[in-house]
């Protein structure tokens, strides 16, 4: 079975990944892997950063580190988005992902 593929990138201070946002959702939560995007759905209306400021504190909790090493590098008035996270390695993401969701890297029968 193919492993489902996450794309993230390392640079100097922690890693960088793309995410697919869906505002206006029933709740908070990462709901798996789109096009190699993390797919996240928050509850917050994309209007005026509220959903970019949604994902930044939800990521921080659901992840468990600072906002404040939290960025939403590219896509702020797009659902495509790319968000950088200091002081993280791609190891370890992975691991919290496969934490908090163990299914999320194998593929889905449709």
């Amino acid at each position: 079975m193919p492993e489902i593929q996450l794309r993230i990138n390392p640079y100097e201070n922690g890693i960088r990944f793309s995410a697919v946002i869906q505002p206006r959702s029933s709740r908070n939560e990462v709901s798996g892997i789109h096009n190699n995007s993390l797919k996240i759905r928050l509850t917050s209306p994309p209007v005026d950063g509220a959903a970019n400021k949604t994902c930044i504190k939800f990521l921080s909790k659901w992840l468990e580190v600072s906002p404040s090493r939290i960025r939403i590098i590219a896509g702020l008035s797009n659902k495509n988005k790319t968000i950088e996270i200091d002081g993280m390695d791609e190891s370890f993401f992975r691991k919290k992902l496969i934490t908090k969701i163990p299914n999320l890297f194998k593929e889905k029968n449709s």
